[in-house]
């Protein structure tokens, strides 16, 4: 395997919230879902490997062998990044923009820029002020895109995007990973997104990693698990991630489907979970809220 990008114990304190031994790593050619609740530290973690910020403890390692502080320069000339609220001068437009943040790459390609442009119905002599969210994500897109980045980051780039964007975006991502060269880390909150195109899922809450793994892994192993209230005892609700009860009876979210099914027989209806089911009961755990 060619790790494009690995993450080892990282660490960050703050006066009310500690990110705590954060640890995964990605391949090339494949896109990583990284997910988590607002406060959980994503933005955070991105932040730290873009150096954006100094760790308290931890390695972040690009393209096996390359570190993030002592080997910044290479890095930033490899990568690309899309944020949420990219800060542009509103006052200038596409075009002169791009001449600003061009300069400071050695591989920028016009050509693969003006493609996108083209792509994306992007006007360059239209103001930065007078652009949408979401023509402002696309130019923040294919700004990343035009110098052969190897890894794109991606703070949640769909948020506040109507559904035809958010497609558009998702569809421009595939098209990217036909690449095996290229990796991509894609934090969100909007996990159907992921759903559709990752790979690989992280998911951390409250500065904590709760499993990295790949997609399908993680789908096949969590459950949701219905069933009668007269069926909860002490050791069953051993068994659950997080549960909701009401007067009619039970749902709950399971790690190990296998063992469940051993446990609970066949009194029960066994779901497939979504990642936001996933993410919900793991977050809320046993509150019935």
């Amino acid at each position: 395997m060619n790790t494009i990008l690995k993450v080892e114990n990282l660490k960050k304190k703050f006066k009310d919230f500690a990110l705590k031994d954060i640890s995964f790593s990605l391949e090339r050619g494949y896109i990583m879902g990284f997910i988590g609740p607002n406060g959980s530290g994503k933005t955070t973690t991105i932040k730290l490997i873009m150096n954006l910020i100094k760790k308290d403890g931890g390695k972040v390692i690009f393209f096996e062998g390359l570190d993030s502080i002592r080997n910044e320069r290479e890095i930033k000339q490899r990568i690309g990044f899309v944020y949420d609220e990219n800060h542009y001068y509103d006052d200038l437009t596409v075009q002169e923009m791009k001449y600003i943040i061009a300069r400071f790459y050695t591989n920028w390609d016009e050509a693969v820029f003006q493609k996108y442009l083209k792509r994306f119905e992007l006007p360059p002599r239209k103001k930065i002020k007078d652009l949408s969210k979401g023509m402002k994500m696309k130019f923040s897109i294919a700004m990343a895109l035009s110098h052969h980045a190897e890894l794109i980051l991606m703070d949640e780039p769909t948020s506040g995007l109507d559904p035809v964007f958010r497609a558009e975006i998702l569809e421009i991502l595939s098209d990217l990973m036909q690449d095996e060269n290229m990796g991509v880390l894609f934090s969100t909150h909007i996990t159907k997104d992921l759903e559709k195109i990752a790979d690989y899922i992280t998911f951390i809450n409250k500065g904590e990693v709760v499993f990295s793994d790949t997609k399908d892994a993680v789908m096949e192993s969590y459950g949701i698990v219905k069933g009668g209230r007269e069926l909860l005892n002490a050791d069953i609700r051993k068994e659950f991630i997080g549960i909701r009860e009401n007067e009619f009876g039970f749902e709950a979210l399971i790690r190990d489907v296998k063992k469940a099914k051993r446990v609970l027989g066949s009194n029960v209806v066994f779901e497939r979970p979504t990642l936001d089911d996933i993410m919900l009961y793991t977050v809320r755990g046993n509150n019935n809220a």
